[in-house]
């Protein structure tokens, strides 16, 4: 069992030292995954979906941009560091906007909700949906895990990273700091 806690205290430590490493990391598991979900399990994603990709996307960007170029250090690794945390925040704002569609606990896009229709719909627009390409419902869960969507999975785990990094961050700043005590 020390082992284990060791272990996991020496990738704590690292991370903490690394946290752009850590964002790119995740991301880049999740974008694996997001993919994997579409590619192999034939989950295609929704509007709501693909914006949380672009928001992976840009940290996968940035937190690289930074890891490469960090050992310059400086305004430019900052700049990287900072905007991963921002693209982090993006991503735990449209997943659990995402996560919150999909319980039900507010109104989506009417492009990407059903919105409550009901059988009065008239006919023209059924017709209509009907001949559009397939639709994937932002308010429908495809997936699940002990009642978690994908969408809740993807806020959780950015929330975790996001506090991460910015504690990281700010933890770099306060000992760059030469002010301080």
């Amino acid at each position: 069992m020390s082992n284990n806690k060791n272990l996991i205290t020496r990738l704590v430590c690292y991370f903490w030292q690394n946290p752009l490493l850590l964002a790119f990391l995740v991301s880049s598991s999740l974008m694996a995954g997001a993919y994997a979900f579409q590619y192999i399990g034939g989950l295609e994603p929704c509007d709501l979906c693909w914006t949380q990709r672009y928001a992976h996307m840009a940290i996968i960007a940035l937190s690289g941009a930074g890891l490469l170029v960090k050992s310059a250090g400086g305004f430019i690794y900052n700049i990287m560091a900072w905007g991963t945390a921002l693209a982090l925040d993006v991503s735990i704002a449209v997943s659990g906007y995402h996560a919150g569609i999909e319980q039900k606990w507010w109104q989506g896009p009417t492009t990407c909700t059903s919105n409550g229709l009901t059988q009065s719909a008239d006919m023209e627009s059924f017709f209509d949906n009907m001949m559009e390409a397939k639709m994937v419902l932002c308010d429908e869960i495809p997936w699940e895990m002990f009642g978690i969507s994908m969408a809740g999975y993807n806020f959780l785990i950015s929330l975790v990273v996001s506090g991460f990094v910015a504690l990281a961050l700010f933890d770099k700043v306060r000992k760059n700091n030469p002010a301080r005590n």
